[in-house]
């Protein structure tokens, strides 16, 4: 089995036509790092690779699926990325270069010839509804919690998969909001396939899994790429470029810039806090002069 820093798989004991593919940093509620993006892909790849797997489940170990990227430290700190360009100016094209392989890399779930389940409890939130929602089918715990909060500030889902998976009015009452929704409502909205109580999910979710890997992969194969194909002459490419370029936009805006900043002066955890109370977020100028306030301070403090 292939070996990975953020992530495991393997084919199922039990069920061998199904590869169980686990998000594995619990002690970080499995948050994205750099490695995350890359591995999954591979393991994706491996997957595909092995004749005797019919079907791929995804799930996280721990308390939850995933809480999307690990930014705490980050946001924190005074360091330079290729997703947060500060020391000399935004590169939109670098941005967009380095998110867009990060999309790519979720979006093999969704490529896959072989059918991708994901199994959600807990949290899947911000970029962890990235991997989510490029699987080609959901099974929840009724009580988890699925969102991208950061669209309210910092942050905009470069799968763009809300539209393509909920409708256009959903999807933009959640993105105007950045609102989470339980997996019993997620089920009652069309964006998961079936939400159970967390101690059935197990259950519910090989049953689904065998009884599709039971199906020739030639004809998983086809009939995946029919679907598919609908969803990409919807534009859903060009969607994705838009979004993936817009995510930058709003790292380097003014409201982005506060963001951070506020996250440098009082943490993280505070930032987040503020962004998902429904306090408004200072924007435009008086972001920036909030901004300019902060920088001063600190070099007063210096």
């Amino acid at each position: 089995m292939p070996e990975f820093s953020t992530l495991k798989i393997e084919q199922d004991h039990n069920a061998p036509r199904v590869a169980r593919l686990v998000l594995n940093r619990p002690e970080r509620l499995n948050a994205i790092n750099e490695k995350t993006p890359r591995e999954l892909r591979q393991a994706v790849e491996w997957a595909n690779d092995n004749d005797d797997v019919h079907v791929i489940v995804i799930e996280g170990a721990g308390k939850g699926f995933c809480g999307g990227y690990d930014l705490a430290a980050f946001a924190e700190r005074e360091i330079d990325h290729p997703c947060q360009q500060e020391r000399y100016p935004w590169d939109p094209m670098l941005d967009y270069a380095f998110m867009k392989r990060n999309t790519e890399d979720f979006m093999s779930l969704w490529r896959s010839a072989k059918p991708t389940i994901a199994k959600v409890h807990g949290a899947a939130v911000a970029g962890g509804t990235d991997i989510a929602l490029a699987c080609d089918l959901l099974i929840v715990a009724d009580d988890a919690r699925i969102g991208y909060m950061p669209t309210r500030v910092w942050g905009c889902p470069t799968t763009a998969m809300w539209t393509y998976r909920l409708g256009a009015a959903r999807a933009k009452q959640l993105m105007f909001t950045g609102d989470v929704i339980t997996g019993r409502k997620a089920a009652e909205w069309g964006l998961a396939n079936e939400a159970v109580p967390e101690s059935e999910l197990e259950a519910t979710t090989m049953a689904l899994a065998e009884r599709i890997a039971g199906v020739p992969k030639s004809h998983l194969a086809m009939h995946k790429l029919v679907v598919n194909q609908v969803m990409l002459s919807m534009g859903l490419e060009q969607t994705q470029m838009f979004a993936t370029l817009f995510d930058g936009i709003t790292r380097h805006n003014p409201e982005g810039l506060w963001f951070r900043r506020y996250a440098q002066e009082h943490g993280f955890k505070a930032a987040v806090a503020w962004r998902d109370s429904g306090k408004p977020i200072p924007e435009g100028d008086e972001a920036r002069a909030l901004i300019a306030e902060m920088e001063a301070k600190k070099l007063r403090g210096a």
